[in-house]
């Protein structure tokens, strides 16, 4: 994979649950497989205007308004590594990354503890 922006070269490991999918995919008649990796149940590629549809409706359906573009965000702040965040979204720099996930994770705060009576 290549950044857009940076044209860095990034390997994404194929492990987990991605594995699955693309195991699932690669199961399927010779005839049937293409390569791509997001396929409607009939195995053809999702076109554009239909990723964004089903995007759309899950949006609408979740009830949480956010865009495309927040996943990154939420991928880099799920890490909880801030140099893993920074190798997954291919920044040069350290602080490009931190504002990614400065503003999102917020502030570990611990309740009160209500006093025995």
């Amino acid at each position: 994979m290549k950044q857009n922006k940076t044209g860095k070269k990034l390997r994404i490991a194929i492990e987990g649950e991605l594995a699955d999918v693309i195991a699932q995919i690669m199961a399927k008649p010779r005839d049937k497989v293409n390569k791509a990796l997001l396929q409607d149940p009939d195995g053809q590629c999702l076109t554009y205007s239909a990723m964004r549809s089903r995007f759309d409706k899950a949006r609408e359906q979740s009830g949480v308004n956010f865009q495309f573009r927040d996943l990154r965000a939420k991928a880099a702040t799920d890490t909880e590594d801030l140099a893993h965040a920074q190798s997954l979204l291919g920044h040069k720099n350290r602080s490009t990354t931190e504002i990614y996930t400065r503003e999102r994770r917020g502030e570990v705060v611990r309740p009160l503890q209500r006093n025995k009576l």
